[in-house]
């Protein structure tokens, strides 16, 4: 997601590979290579090596597909009308569809809340609110009440506070000088937002009576940690001498709904909200740099001295975890799943395997940083979803790493595999560490690994790059330096299992503006002129199959020339590769958590930062690009959920 600004490069074993041509032209004359393996048909149905074709010319594949075309006319698999490229203040949606927002920050949640004013905030009314920065949108159906058409639970992130757009007339050093209760503010809008909608004559609305209206933040909330990593010496402070219970989660980015219910919500930049510092010989000195510890963004460390590393050192390895939430259950306690690692975590993303083993996919969000899976050691009871409650705690987490004929290995990181053995103490150790772990292991450092979206209808797995603007060479899955727009890769488990060791890959698209030749995009040709898109970010793949790419270019819009928002992409066939837009956010802003209905009839979206153009820390209320969506006096840009629906009813789309 938004990098805030945290560009420093901390993977300073990462490697510098050949050019992606050399790899490419291996892989071409190896091809027998892949034919002979156990996955034969496997590799010859994926390896379509898209991802190796000329950006002057077509490949072997694409003219094969031209020849398709010619005998069988063009049908895409989406049906609307397509919006145009270009930014404004305001959001743009398919010209066949609505688009209304639904909650906006500052919302009340439940009947005793306040109205939202922005000059009278204080923690606890922002506690009864919707929270700041809405990012991951899960959708957990419910059993529509009388005179319902649909009735649902919204599991919303709240990322991270901008403070020069939360409080009005915010002075110039106004980051140095918060006060105690602006800081208790920001961290009351940080966290999840659980809200119950519901669907009545084709018109979505918040339930503020709803018993499972829940609010979870970094200001009170508290947190067990569990799994391997939980009590462990590094996780203990003076507040918790047993290292099992944290207060708060942040910076929760994506995430994902498991099969039975719950609600997974991942913590991504938590280094931004630390202050201090701590003696090179520390013990927690190596750990901290590997996750740019200290970089604040927030001043939170000034009030509580638990960001302060100086005074707490142990507190940032309680955060960069995937945290399990039960939404239904308002009164549990959400819980920090150790065994899937600690790093930038932006998604969380599941399928059951053929075994019936739970499989969570998760990217590493920082330049330079992994591709990561996890398998649980026991299989999912989707009778007896209690019987699930300590599933996350016990499996293997992988690292991937991508070799040259089009395949990738996953490297268990366990304790006792290969350099892990003597460089940690145990399994905890590796997982609260677990940038260095796959640098030992040599996985391969890729261009801002995002949301990681496994397709159950088709048995793929789409991998968003967003972009990577510091690489100098590329590598075999990373195949542009100074790669500004990003690309998707998609993966074929062998033998379709999601729980295998080998995976084979191949580079869908490399995002950017075909039509200017130093952006060496590669998109189908039958792409629209405003069929391209820059730095795919979150993906969702529909009730149909089919899959949606949302973008966020941090800041960059004005290199690509167009405001962020949401494509429909092509995965199958001669359109493989052909992108659509269907949505486009207003200045500022990018388009966050796609999340369908199960009917797929209503599509939900989080526009997130709204107005935030400028450099980091300078952007404010009243000067903001963009007042949407009130464009009322006195009123901030104010981060909303957004649902999308046909005019004339059906699928969306």
């Amino acid at each position: 997601m938004n990098d805030q600004g945290d560009n420093r490069i901390t993977n300073l074993s990462r490697s510098q590979d050949e050019s992606f041509s050399e790899v490419c032209e291996r892989r071409f004359s190896r091809r027998a290579f892949v034919k002979t393996g156990v996955a034969a048909g496997v590799a010859a149905a994926t390896l379509g090596l898209a991802g190796c074709s000329s950006d002057k010319a077509p490949s072997e594949s694409a003219a094969q597909d031209n020849r398709w075309r010619e005998s069988n006319p063009y049908k895409s698999s989406f049906d609307f009308h397509e919006v145009e490229h270009g930014g404004d203040e305001h959001h743009h949606v398919a010209p066949d569809h609505s688009a209304e927002v639904l909650i906006r920050w500052g919302d009340p949640l439940f009947r005793n809340a306040p109205e939202f004013d922005p000059s009278a905030q204080t923690a606890e009314s922002q506690s009864l609110q919707f929270g700041y920065n809405n990012d991951y949108v899960g959708y957990l159906g419910l059993e529509p009440k009388k005179g319902q058409e649909a009735r649902a639970l919204l599991c919303v992130n709240h990322e991270y506070p901008i403070a020069g757009l939360m409080f009005p007339n915010f002075p110039k050093d106004g980051y140095e000088k918060l006060s105690a209760e602006q800081v208790a503010i920001t961290q009351a809008a940080t966290g999840n937002s659980i809200v119950e909608v519901g669907l009545k004559d084709s018109e979505w609305s918040v339930n503020t009576n709803s018993k499972y209206n829940r609010r979870i933040s970094t200001l009170d909330t508290e947190i067990e940690i569990s799994g391997p990593a939980a009590g462990h010496h590094r996780l203990k402070t003076s507040a918790d001498k047993h290292g099992r219970v944290v207060i708060g989660t942040m910076n929760n980015c994506a995430g994902g709904m498991t099969p039975w219910g719950t609600y997974l919500t991942c913590e991504e930049n938590f280094n931004n909200h630390f202050l201090g510092e701590i003696p090179d010989n520390h013990p927690e000195a190596e750990n901290h740099a590997r996750y740019n510890v200290p970089y604040d963004y927030t001043n939170w460390g000034k009030h509580d001295k638990r960001f302060d590393i100086g005074v707490e050192p142990n507190e940032p390895n309680r955060f960069g975890w995937v945290v399990e939430i039960d939404p239904l259950n308002p009164k549990s306690r959400p819980k920090k799943r150790t065994a899937l690692g600690r790093f930038k975590h932006e998604g969380g993303e599941t399928i059951v395997a053929p075994d019936g083993r739970l499989v969570v996919y998760m990217g590493d969000d920082q330049q330079f940083e992994y591709l990561y899976k996890f398998v649980s050691r026991d299989t999912v009871n989707l009778d007896r979803p209690k019987a699930n409650q300590d599933l996350l705690d016990h499996g293997t987490l992988y690292v991937a790493k991508f070799y040259d004929e089009g395949y990738l290995e996953w490297l268990p990181l366990e304790h006792g595999n290969g350099p892990l053995q003597a460089e940690f103490e145990s399994q905890a150790d590796v997982l609260i560490n677990v940038r260095k772990a796959a640098d030992l292991l040599g996985a391969t450092p890729m261009d801002r690994p995002e949301d990681v979206v496994p397709n159950k209808e088709n048995g793929k797995v789409y991998v968003m790059l967003t972009n990577n603007s510091k690489r100098k060479e590329a590598n075999n899955a990373n195949p542009r330096v100074e790669n500004y727009f990003g690309h998707i890769i998609e993966l074929t488990e062998l033998d379709n299992d999601f729980t295998s060791t080998r995976a084979y890959w191949d580079v869908m698209v490399k995002c950017g503006n075909p039509d200017v030749p130093n952006h060496q995009a590669m998109w189908n040709p039958k792409t629209s002129k405003n069929g391209w898109f820059a730095s795919p970010d979150n993906a969702v793949v529909d009730p149909s199959g089919r899959l949606w790419v949302s973008s966020d270019q941090g800041g960059k819009a004005f290199m690509s020339g167009t405001n962020d928002g949401l494509w429909a992409l092509e995965t199958e066939g001669s359109m493989r590769g052909t992108g659509k837009m269907f949505f486009r956010v207003p200045n500022g802003a990018e388009l966050c958590g796609p999340a369908f209905s199960d009917d797929g009839e209503s599509l939900f979206v989080a526009v997130q930062h709204p107005g935030d153009t400028g450099k980091p820390g300078e952007v404010r209320a009243e000067t903001a690009s963009t007042q949407w969506p009130d464009f009322a006096d006195g009123m901030p840009p104010r981060p909303s959920i957004v649902v999308i629906q046909k005019k004339a009813g059906g699928q969306v789309g």
